[in-house]
């Protein structure tokens, strides 16, 4: 197991991910593959439909943290530089013809909460401008990018927001603090596609009254057929079992679900 981590975290693709999400990782696919080898390759694989194949490439996130001191410094708008650092990411990139609609919309008429929690949030917190929540309101967020957590601590530090980000694996600890609304946004199919199970596990443990789910419209590859279709079964399905209920929006590129537990 050691030997295995040691090896993903050598790769210069996976050596900022969280060493307790590659050993977590790691350990299912040691239990089931025949060998190391392709234990450490499936490993790799793993990492990288759960991360790795949303970023093109590392961003440069110093430049991108020196471009915000300078927004702030001669009192520009910082909303255009965080648009140019969320095209980095494949997910936040997809959202960005809709950003000035899909918070107006999906967040409307909730009780003001008084901490949001995002889950698996890739670049997602730089579009906390975006979304209609009071300035007090605490915003914690969850990856498993030690660089990437690192600079959304930065960016808000520069904002003067009211948030922290932490380096968690939220498939073996989901998170457990109590919140008033989760945003949990295209991360699931990930989190499936490394346990079947991992979807109903956090979805049952995040302690929120309130949770805006949402799926891509698309694949990766910009494949459409039947995808939004095949993620609105499974998620009622999940809200059947539980006797949940929940509002549906569509945009062009992301479906979303506002969810209500009791």
């Amino acid at each position: 197991m050691d030997s295995l981590v040691t090896a993903v975290l050598a790769s210069a693709k996976y050596r900022m991910v969280s060493p307790e999400f590659v050993r977590a990782v790691g350990a299912r696919e040691l239990a089931i593959r025949p060998n190391w080898k392709s234990a450490l390759k499936a490993t790799k694989n793993a990492l990288h439909q759960a991360g790795g194949a949303f970023l093109d490439m590392p961003p440069d996130y110093q430049r991108a943290l020196a471009r915000l001191r300078d927004a702030k410094e001669n009192h520009e708008d910082p909303r255009a530089v965080c648009r140019t650092i969320m095209a980095a990411h494949t997910s936040t990139r997809e959202r960005l013809p809709i950003l000035d609609t899909f918070y107006a919309i999906t967040l409307a008429d909730i009780p003001s909460p008084a901490r949001v929690l995002d889950i698996a949030c890739g670049l997602n917190p730089l579009a906390r401008m975006w979304m209609p929540l009071p300035p007090e309101t605490e915003y914690v967020a969850y990856d498993i990018y030690s660089d990437q957590v690192a600079f959304i601590n930065e960016f808000f530090a520069i904002t003067a927001m009211n948030g922290r980000a932490e380096m968690r694996d939220v498939i073996g600890r989901p998170p457990d603090e109590p919140a008033d609304l989760a945003l949990i946004l295209k991360s699931l199919p990930c989190l499936e596609a490394i346990d079947k199970q991992a979807p109903a596990r956090l979805l049952d443990a995040v302690q929120a009254p309130l949770l805006l789910v949402s799926f891509p419209a698309q694949s990766l590859g910009g494949r459409r057929k039947g995808m939004v279709a095949h993620y609105e079964s499974r998620l009622r399905t999940l809200l059947d079992e539980r006797g949940w209920t929940a509002r549906r929006f569509e945009f062009a590129t992301e479906l979303a679900f506002r969810i209500e537990k009791p």
